[in-house]
Parts: C-alpha cells; sequence; structure tokens
C-alpha cells in the first residue's frame, strides 16, 4: 500500500494533525470547500506580521516587502507549481484573477463564438457572458450527462466543438463546485487545441487537493485560491499565464504600474493584504512538510469513499460524483431522491444530527447536497453521516 494511502486511513495519526488547529464547538463541518482553516502556527504568524506592518507601516513596505520579500514569495508559489516566477501573479482568490483573464482576453472578433458549461461557477458564466457582449461574440451553453464518465465529457466537449466551428475560447472547472466532478483537463484542453479553443481554468477547489502539474495539463490561462487546501489566510491567490500566451492577455484596464511584458500588470494594482502575503511561506512549508496534494488528497478521498461506499447503491440516496478515481475528490455532492426539497434535508441534516452541509443549485442534474470533509475530519464523523443518510432517506 502506498504511503500515502496508508497514512490516509491513519485515524492517530491525523488527531495529531487535528490538534494543530483550533475550532468553535459546535455542528461538525462537512462544507470544507468554502475555505479552510489556518493552522495556529500561521495563525500566529499572521498576527505578528499584521503588527509588524502596522508598526512599520510604508517604511518596512516601501523599503523591502516591495523590492525584494514579494519577489521571494513569489518565487516560492513558482516552485510550488514548477513554474517560472514571470508566470504567476497574486490576486485576492481565483475569482478575481479569473476575471482579469476573461475581461482582457483579446483574441475574439465578432462573430465569433465561447463556450460554457452547466458546472462553471455562476461568476465565471456571467463573465463570459459579458466578455461575448463585448466583443460581439455568441455564447454556446452546454449541459453535461449525468452520470458523467470520462467518456462523455470529452463526447460532450467534441459534439460541442463540432456543432459551433467558430469556437474560440471556453470556461472549463478542475473541480467543479457543485458536485466535485473532477475533470480530465489534460484530455479535454488535448481536444480543445485540436479545434483551435483556448481555455481559462478555473482552479479554485484543485490547488492542494489533486495533485497535478500544471504545464503538462496543457493549459495557458488559470486562476487559483490559496485560502481552500493550501491553509492560507484570506484574500490570497494567484493567476498563472504561460509565458508565450501573455501578449493574448491584455494589461488589466491598461494598468501601467508594471511593463506590458509583465504579468502583474493582468491584474488590478492596488495595496494586497500584506500580512497576510508574508504568512504565505510558512504555509507553503506546512503544506511540504505534510506531503502536498499527494497526502491531502489522499486523506479527503478516503473520508470521501468512507461515506459514499456506504450509501452508494441505497434506495432514496443518489451520488452525483461516480467512483472513477479519475474524475472524483474529496468534494462529493448526493441527492435525496424521494425528497423534493434538498435545502429541508440538509436543514435536518443540521438539525436533527448536527451536519453542516451546503446545497448548491445550477447543475442540470438538479440541485444536491455537498458534502466538503476536511483534514482535521474523522472517519467516526463520516460514519455519522452514514448513519444520518440511512434514517433520511
Amino acid at each position: 500500500m502506498p504511503d500515502n494511502t496508508r497514512r490516509a486511513r491513519d485515524e492517530a495519526f491525523w488527531m495529531t494533525f487535528a490538534d494543530r488547529y483550533d475550532a468553535q464547538p459546535g455542528p461538525v463541518n462537512l462544507e470544507n470547500g468554502y475555505f479552510g482553516r489556518m493552522s495556529r502556527t500561521v495563525i500566529e504568524e499572521y498576527h505578528r506580521n499584521i503588527e509588524l506592518i502596522n508598526t512599520s507601516n510604508s517604511v518596512y513596505v516601501r523599503q523591502r516587502f516591495e523590492q525584494q520579500d514579494s519577489l521571494d514569495i513569489r518565487t516560492q508559489l513558482a516552485e510550488l507549481l514548477s513554474v517560472q516566477a514571470q508566470c504567476v501573479a497574486f490576486t485576492r482568490n481565483a475569482t478575481e484573477g479569473l476575471q482579469s483573464l476573461i475581461r482582457n482576453y483579446n483574441r475574439l472578433q465578432p462573430g465569433d463564438q465561447v463556450l460554457i458549461c452547466d458546472l462553471e461557477y455562476d461568476t465565471v458564466k456571467g463573465a463570459m457572458r459579458w466578455l461575448a457582449r463585448q466583443r460581439g461574440a455568441e455564447v454556446i451553453e452546454i449541459d453535461h450527462t449525468h452520470p458523467a464518465s470520462f467518456d462523455s465529457l470529452l463526447a460532450t466537449y467534441r459534439a460541442a466543438f463540432i456543432a459551433h466551428p467558430k469556437l474560440k475560447l471556453m470556461a472549463l472547472t478542475h473541480v467543479t463546485h457543485r458536485t466535485g466532478l473532477v475533470m480530465p483537463v489534460a484530455a479535454i484542453a488535448a481536444l480543445a487545441k485540436e479545434y483551435g479553443v483556448d481555455i481559462i481554468l478555473d482552479g479554485a477547489h484543485a490547488l492542494g487537493q489533486v495533485e497535478f502539474n500544471l504545464e503538462a495539463l496543457g493549459i495557458a490561462f488559470a486562476g487559483y485560491n490559496l485560502h481552500k487546501w493550501i491553509g492560507a489566510p484570506l484574500t490570497l491567490g494567484f493567476v498563472y499565464i504561460a509565458p508565450q500566451r501573455l501578449a493574448d492577455i491584455d494589461p488589466d484596464m491598461g494598468e501601467t504600474h508594471f511593463p506590458s511584458n509583465d504579468i502583474r500588470a493582468r491584474t488590478s494594482y492596488s495595496t494586497p493584504n500584506i500580512p497576510a502575503l508574508m504568512t504565505l511561506p510558512l504555509v507553503l512549508e506546512e503544506h511540504r512538510s505534510l506531503g502536498g496534494a499527494p497526502a491531502k488528497g489522499a486523506r479527503l478521498n478516503y473520508l470521501r469513499n468512507l461515506w459514499v461506499s456506504a450509501v452508494r447503491h441505497l434506495p432514496g440516496i443518489e451520488v452525483m460524483t461516480p467512483d472513477d478515481p479519475r474524475l472524483y475528490c474529496g468534494i462529493t455532492s448526493l441527492r435525496f431522491t424521494r425528497h423534493d426539497d434538498q435545502q429541508a434535508m440538509a436543514e435536518r441534516l443540521l438539525n436533527e444530527y448536527n451536519l453542516f452541509t451546503v446545497v448548491r443549485h445550477g447543475a442540470a442534474s438538479g440541485p444536491s447536497i455537498r458534502i466538503t470533509p476536511g483534514l482535521t475530519t474523522t472517519a467516526a464523523e463520516m460514519e455519522l453521516l452514514v448513519r444520518a443518510l440511512n434514517q433520511l432517506r
């Protein structure tokens, strides 16, 4: 058994890991996909950084942070991704980066087409519709068949590319926030390249729990969060642009604080959360020391499989995400098939079993309840979820 798989089942180890985190008493949190907790040591470092910036003010920021420290932090982030520092620029979150990539994409002409699907984040879909209006392009919207498979996902995109030869740009989400479906990004990217379609990748939920090589994915444009599975403070994300494609994204609204050949010109220039950025080296060190995405992903997948394997075939429960290991991660959703109101069922999970979940809407397959264990979630809590689902179904 591989080390990460064996460790994923080691409750004693993960209890020790959980001791590094503080949590208020209350419901069992199965909505860890919103954002992750910072460790106690990261919080302490964050507080020290806040005090330093508050007392030194612009003296440190102008003389040291802007000139050197921020560049070092950026380099460390690039090393995590095995890319060059010139390919990444900090943003406040993935959404901000994705909006910048979309609104500044300059290769659309009137009459071209852009593609979105039912599983994309609503803000991304809105930005793509806005871009189409501004450039005189047409929006093509598709729905994915349910249940999804590796082949069905590729077939849906191939059919769209064939049916709409004027497609030039598409949105793609690595881990869909509605159901947790993991898209086969590399295969879709290769197919899109064959038809001359660029991809803007939403990696918000992927970084830190899904192992991938960014350059090997074949993606030129992407936005990511650092506050979900990496463990950074809120307000930290980044944008990635492959160096050979930088000219295809205009400087953001004529940004001139950086040269036009600098990726940082593709983000809005403003005062960032400097204390949070200063915390990032410790965050990355803790992420690596745990084993990175392979170790975190193995644990989250193990917790996911504990409850999915127990309820997958039960009448009254539909698990919305397939069991193909290429297509799932820790996030997985379900639906009570004998109850129309999924929000009411989520409230019953909370009120009757002390389990906090969230309902996601927008997928063509219908609303579902998203279950997202975290790195401090225990196997016993997954057993409680199984008992609750058995009794509520």
